[in-house]
């Protein structure tokens, strides 16, 4: 009796704190998004475990990565773009114009971004005999036909998983988080299941089966789940009315924004190489402690946040608008600011407990420590400029995205390289942290002059 009324109590407390206004509907999206999208990740790590342990770091593995890279990086570009060019432009019309309205739109954008996606991934195999030789150069003429085997096979990866965020994205717009964030579970669980029962003969390829099928039942499961919310992915042409066009006006920049950003790390990488053995890897090694902050918190806040923003401007609630971005800031540099002193004064000791065993030694742990602490100089910046990203993409403000993400791209050049001539491969992570403070205030700013317009 006593447990039942315990538990009854933290969810009476949960809902006091998560219903009400805006900002606690926020608080609590971005909990339930970081929670989910944190279980995902687990299965994630499984997967990678299971493909050590039946592979190690053979020519497997190395194929399939150097192969499901470009897949992943295309839906990155053309897919997240296209879902931040639609939400606020759907929202509003649902909003104003009603279900039916907002599912005319949701039909003529699926026609729109599967073509998109189908000619991506047409000219990705197209063209594999161009780029990936120069992407996998060093491979064995074996390992280099085995990546492009694995690369085609991998190709409906673009087209599967590009729907899914869509339809996600459409779930979170409708405030359902929970399964819009933990159905992506099902495509890690089943490759795991595939590389289980897979025969050794069959080497890597199941991996590749479990992925696609697993991204195909993930589509079933989001479209089934939006059908239930009165919205089908349905192929229907509506015409390029206004709304579509105003969903066109906003998907070129991001496209191109995102291109830009996706590219900085490619930068870094390849000028990683250019310094003595190991920079790269201990560039990746420093880098993983603050990925996993920057990944749950950019992430659940980025999900949580853009419906609730689009929903008050379609409102015209601009004062709401103000307060909640506020609000979010001041807590957001509250919470990492001492998490980054925290990861900065600690970073040794966790770099040692780790990584620091075999052939990783005492010196490894001290350069990457330093990688480590100047990575983590980006974490305020990095999460508060996701909000306000969010918020300037939900005012349909695309082309200041596009106009910072290529002087992220510049300055991240000119840093790494002004940095890498006084302090080696550490240069390009403090340089990193440089780049996301120099966007954060941009964008920043950018936004202030933008609000009074629309206001």
């Amino acid at each position: 009796m006593h447990k039942r009324w315990g538990v009854a109590a933290l969810l009476s407390a949960w809902n006091h704190l998560t219903t009400g206004s805006v900002n606690r509907k926020i608080f609590g999206a971005a909990v339930t998004v970081a929670l989910f999208t944190g279980m995902v990740k687990v299965a994630y790590v499984l997967q990678e475990l299971v493909v050590a342990w039946k592979f190690g770091t053979g020519d497997d593995p190395d194929a399939f990565l150097v192969a499901f890279m470009l897949p992943t990086f295309l839906v990155y570009v053309v897919a997240e773009s296209f879902h931040l060019a639609l939400v606020p432009t759907y929202i509003k019309l649902r909003e104003q114009e009603g279900l039916k309205a907002a599912q005319r739109l949701v039909s003529s954008t699926m026609i729109w971004s599967l073509g998109i996606l189908g000619f991506t991934a047409l000219f990705m195999v197209i063209t594999v005999p161009l780029y990936l030789p120069v992407i996998a150069r060093g491979f064995s003429p074996a390992k280099l036909a085995l990546t492009e085997h694995l690369l085609y096979i991998l190709t409906p990866i673009v087209i599967l998983k590009g729907v899914a965020v869509i339809g996600r994205a459409l779930l979170n717009a409708d405030e359902q988080f929970v399964f819009a964030a933990f159905s992506p579970v099902i495509t890690p669980v089943l490759a795991v299941v595939f590389l289980l029962l897979g025969d050794k003969a069959w080497g890597i390829f199941p991996l590749a089966a479990g992925l696609i099928v697993g991204t195909a039942l993930e589509v079933l499961l989001v479209a089934a789940a939006l059908k239930k919310r009165g919205i089908g992915l349905h192929l229907k042409w509506y015409g390029f009315d206004p709304h579509m066009r105003q969903v066109a006006s906003q998907y070129l920049p991001m496209v191109v924004g995102a291109f830009l950003m996706g590219s900085t790390t490619l930068v870094d990488q390849s000028m990683a190489a250019m310094l003595s053995p190991g920079s790269v890897a201990a560039l990746n090694y420093g880098s993983k402690v603050v990925a996993f902050p920057l990944y749950l918190g950019a992430t659940a806040l980025g999900i949580a946040v853009v419906p609730y923003f689009s929903q008050m401007i379609a409102q015209a609630d601009w004062v709401g608008v103000r307060h909640t971005l506020s609000r979010y800031l001041g807590l957001i540099f509250a919470i990492t600011v001492p998490l980054t002193i925290i990861l900065i004064i600690f970073s040794k000791p966790l770099v040692q407990v780790l990584f620091q065993r075999g052939l990783f030694t005492t010196q490894d742990t001290h350069s990457v420590a330093v990688i480590q602490g100047f990575y983590a100089l980006q974490l305020p910046f990095y999460i508060a400029g996701i909000l306000v990203v969010r918020l300037i993409s939900s005012i349909q403000a695309n082309q200041i995205l596009m106009e910072a993400a290529f002087y992220n791209l510049l300055s991240n050049v000119i840093l790494n390289y002004l940095f890498l001539h006084y302090i080696g491969v550490s240069g390009i992570a403090l340089s990193t942290a440089i780049v996301y403070l120099l966007s954060f205030v941009y964008c920043w700013f950018r936004l202030k002059k933008q609000m009074p317009k629309l206001e």
